[in-house]
């Protein structure tokens, strides 16, 4: 973290802030993200300090540009962009033997919102948000180059899986991974069965769990497209209830978020038929992130070891599931 402190100092005088920012970490995850506060300037600067090796510098150009095109739409609320003076939104400073791209973006108001009960209206809210992002991607015409990764059964638990291997999972044993193995034989017929149609696979946020809300009063606004990808579009249900799929109010939360969805974008019964099948896939998901990035703070915070064993829980729930 010192590192990219001190190379994020470096960078400052690209967006025009000055000696006297103080600049403090928010966030590690799959990124570092940083604020940067300039007593010369009136709202804080939230500088997003890229993994090295995971994005290419197109793929990140290509978060941008869903991002600017989505504030155009009016889409969803989510922080603009801040252009470096030479005009760019990417830049980047050497690490060592790697260089970390950075991106800069305008702060937004707004705080987390807690997984209780209060939370089951914004969830009708995200559902309509949620719908807004998909049917935008079904009308917008993608610039030349348009990359991004894909999010589907083999890249997340094929032979080379973007975030690990989910065996390595902390407290897994023979018999939980028998488990986590017969479920996954179960979700692969499924997922082959349900398909790509153009009706149910696109561009998604991939990653609307709470640490990516910005709840202010009746506003709720999204942040860290980083994760954007193709995928399901019922996966962003999913991935919304990250780290919290075993918790009781997920039916009412599942609920309002269809309400929510369903007001602007129409759904059928076999895509929602699937939510239980994307619940269990973004949970192994997370259960492989948690293995590969123990050292973060949202891993730790998950509790590792436990969360395997919530993992297998579900999985032999989903199992025993009729669909």
């Amino acid at each position: 973290m010192e590192r990219l402190q001190a190379g994020l100092n470096t960078l400052l005088p690209y967006w025009n802030l000055s000696k006297k920012t103080d600049l403090k970490l928010l966030t590690v995850s799959e990124n570092a993200t940083f604020i940067a506060r300039d007593p010369d300037r009136e709202n804080p600067v939230i500088l997003r300090v890229h993994r090295p090796n995971y994005h290419k510098p197109t793929e990140i150009e290509s978060e941008l540009a869903w991002i600017s095109a989505l504030r155009l739409s009016g889409a969803v609320d989510t922080p603009a962009l801040i252009a470096t003076r030479e005009g760019s939104y990417l830049t980047s400073f050497e690490d060592g033997a790697d260089t970390r791209h950075v991106v800069a973006f305008e702060f937004m108001t707004g705080e987390e919102p807690d997984a209780d009960a209060a939370l089951v209206p914004g969830f009708a809210l995200l559902g309509e948000i949620s719908a807004r992002l998909h049917r935008h991607v079904e009308g917008w015409d993608k610039p030349e180059g348009f990359t991004r990764k894909t999010w589907d059964f083999d890249s997340a638990f094929g032979p080379e899986p973007l975030w690990g291997d989910w065996r390595a999972a902390l407290g897994l044993t023979a018999e939980g991974q028998a488990v986590l193995d017969k479920a996954l034989t179960k979700l692969e017929d499924r997922l082959t069965a349900y398909g790509k149609g153009a009706d149910r696979f696109g561009l998604i946020h991939a990653d609307l769990r709470l640490a990516n809300l910005l709840k202010d009063g009746d506003h709720l606004g999204v942040i860290d497209f980083d994760d954007c990808g193709y995928s399901w579009f019922i996966y962003d249900f999913a991935a919304a209830i990250s780290f919290h799929e075993l918790n009781p109010i997920v039916p009412d939360l599942q609920a309002a978020w269809l309400e929510g969805y369903q007001k602007v974008r129409p759904l059928s019964a076999e895509d929602i038929g699937m939510i239980p099948d994307f619940i269990f896939f973004r949970r192994l998901l997370l259960t492989a992130w948690i293995a590969s990035h123990s050292e973060t703070e949202t891993a730790q915070e998950a509790g590792m070891a436990d969360y395997t064993e919530g993992t297998i829980a579900l999985a032999r729930t989903y199992l025993e599931s009729g669909a």
